[in-house]
């Protein structure tokens, strides 16, 4: 079997010859002056205007336009003025709010030195109490219940609650029936308004 050549087989070459003749007319265009043209266009480009040139001064507006330039322009300066007032009270509230911050922290250290002050006040007057409850328990009944006769019954009760139960029947013994009876009144009652839950 033989094979037909097809037409466009026949004339293989005219694609390369087609390419080369593309290949010279752009090596032409860009040796005839084109590439030099281009160069000299970017370097006018690339540097400032000479003084020669004149600068092209704007033209002043129409007067309908002008008045509504001048509206905006007072309006854009009365909002900058609101601007920097608003920049002023922002900055002002900025120290004040520092200023707030450094009393709170002040009134906090103030208030944690004197919670220290009230916590050891408060161990000295628990230790002197159980100091003088100690002496009152180690004292003779007899003694210890014509010192107790001498209290109002409020500050008594206060000494017979926290004494040990014997060292207190002792000292109740030996004190007036109606001043022991009003002392038991108070021990029985101090703890009737505390809250149950």
């Amino acid at each position: 079997m033989t094979r037909k050549l097809s037409p466009f087989r026949s004339g293989g070459a005219v694609l390369p010859v087609i390419a080369g003749l593309f290949l010279a007319s752009g090596l032409i265009r860009f040796g005839g002056g084109t590439a030099q043209a281009l160069t000299d266009e970017i370097r006018g480009m690339a540097q400032k205007p000479s003084e020669t040139q004149a600068i092209a001064e704007p033209c002043p507006p129409p007067p309908d336009i002008a008045a509504i330039l001048a509206a905006l322009q007072a309006r854009e300066a009365e909002v900058a003025a609101r601007e920097a007032l608003l920049d002023e009270r922002a900055a002002t509230l900025d120290i004040a709010g520092e200023e707030v911050a450094r009393q709170i922290a002040a009134l906090e250290a103030a208030q944690a030195a004197l919670q220290s002050t009230l916590t050891i006040a408060d161990d000295a007057a628990e230790t002197d109490v159980a100091r003088l409850t100690a002496v009152y328990e180690n004292m003779k009944p007899d003694e210890a219940a014509a010192l107790f006769a001498e209290m109002a019954p409020e500050f008594a009760a206060g000494f017979l609650g926290r004494m040990r139960p014997d060292a207190a029947a002792a000292v109740l013994a030996g004190l007036d029936p109606p001043l022991a009876y009003s002392i038991s009144v108070i021990l029985a009652g101090r703890n009737a308004r505390a809250p149950r839950e």
